[in-house]
């Protein structure tokens, strides 16, 4: 039989406004985001009175957001304390994040229903496609197959006999070049 795993129980549950100023301006510019994190998790460590101390994903956010030298000098955290001892914090007003249990079976019951929608979608758009194209295909391999070789010959060379009419069509510049000439090769005359 497998063992059910007990889920760890909230014992204690508290909001902080952590102050980080001091701490950080004890350390030079280049160290005061590192200095920032762990003055929160000493703060938190010496307040729910436990070592293992994690902290959340958009508390560390906050901390780097202006960078290592310009950390936040305060700092307002959820903090949540377990039976077995461990002691969550997140930024206040963080969005919650399912458990990674939670997180993978959602993707299974979503994601193959979507894949099935897709593929029938894909699958239905291709058929419609595929028997036109195919015809035509076929079609074509007939015809080809059914004229001689000597026919196929005596097209070619037709083909190449007749040269190509090129079409000169008239650019702007072509028509502004005809005018400017004309122009010049007026004389001027002056008329009262």
């Amino acid at each position: 039989m497998a063992k059910k795993e007990e889920k760890s129980k909230i014992v204690i549950e508290r909001e902080y406004v952590i102050p980080l100023r001091k701490e950080f301006q004890k350390t030079p510019k280049y160290k005061r985001a590192k200095k920032t994190i762990s003055a929160v998790k000493e703060f938190l460590i010496k307040h729910m009175k436990s070592d293992n101390v994690k902290l959340g994903k958009y508390l560390n956010l906050k901390v780097w957001e202006n960078g290592i030298k310009n950390p936040p000098h305060k700092v307002k955290v959820k903090v949540e304390k377990y039976d077995d001892g461990l002691v969550k914090a997140e930024l206040v007003g963080a969005p919650v994040e399912k458990p990674e249990k939670e997180k993978k079976n959602a993707k299974k019951t979503e994601k193959p229903e979507e894949k099935k929608e897709d593929k029938d979608k894909t699958a239905k758009k291709e058929d419609k496609k595929q028997p036109e194209d195919k015809t035509e295909q076929k079609k074509e391999a007939k015809e080809q197959e059914n004229k001689p070789a000597e026919n196929k010959l005596k097209e070619e060379p037709e083909k190449q006999d007749k040269p190509k009419k090129e079409e000169k069509t008239e650019t702007a510049t072509d028509v502004i070049k005809k005018e400017t000439k004309e122009k010049v090769e007026k004389p001027k005359t002056n008329s009262k």
